[in-house]
Formats: structure tokens, sequence, C-alpha cells
């Protein structure tokens, strides 16, 4: 469940994000009021709010498994983005954008292949648990 969350929150707050962004001016660096404005809009809102919960699910599923489970989890999202920006958006995509998204799908497929931790063997285990003893 909590890599569903990884894996839709960030498409889905970027897509929103994007939504609320193309419905104001161009905004400058030096006018950071409109910056700030531009926070407060709902699609934008809804975007930062989705992020929050992208980032707080993905510090969850790195407490539990290694990076290198957890971040295919987040390249599926290409998909996701690619087809919320096709159908909810209406933006052209290239395609060679979408070869490259077959071919990110299918890169993530072979990693995600592997345990969701790593094991380690005993005796690394315990000289691990030794360092952190002393740290204490």
């Amino acid at each position: 469940m909590i890599l569903g969350l990884v894996a839709l929150c960030a498409p889905l707050g970027d897509t929103c994000l994007s939504r609320g962004m193309t419905s104001l001016p161009p905004i400058s660096l030096a006018h950071p009021l409109s910056l700030l404005e531009a926070v407060f809009t709902p699609w934008i809102g809804a975007g930062i709010a989705l992020l929050i919960g992208f980032f707080a699910s993905y510090l969850t599923a790195l407490s539990w498994a290694d990076l290198t489970y957890v971040l295919p989890a987040t390249a599926f999202g290409n998909v996701i983005v690619s087809l919320l920006a096709k159908f909810w958006l209406h933006e052209t995509i290239s395609w060679q954008r979408w070869a490259g998204i077959v071919l990110i799908t299918v890169g993530v497929g072979f990693v995600a292949h592997g345990p969701s931790l790593t094991e380690r063997p005993a005796a690394a285990v315990a000289a691990s648990e030794a360092a952190e003893g002393s740290v204490r």
C-alpha cells in the first residue's frame, strides 16, 4: 500500500502543479510575491499536499526497504505522469518520449525482481551492531 502511494502521489502532485501553473501568468524569481500567491491557488495547493504525501510515504518505504527496491516504484510514476498529461492536460507526447517511457518501464521490471531488503552475512550484521553500540 505504501509503494502504491509512492507511485501515485508524485505523478498526481506533479500534474496538479502543472495544471495550476498553466493557469497563471509566468512567474519570475525577481517577483517572489507572485510565487507566494501561486502557492495558495487550489491546484497548486493540491499538488503540494500530494507531494507531501509522496514524501511521507517514500520515507516510510525507505524505513523498511532498500533504496534499490523503493526507487523503481517512483520510476513507474513516469507512466502515470505521461497518461495524465496526455488525457487530462491534453499535452502532445512524441513517440520518442513514449519509447523512453517503455524503456524505463522495462528497466524497472528487471530491477524490481530483487529482494526488498539486502541480505547481509551474519558477521557483517554483528560488526554493524557492535559499531552502533560503541557510538551510543
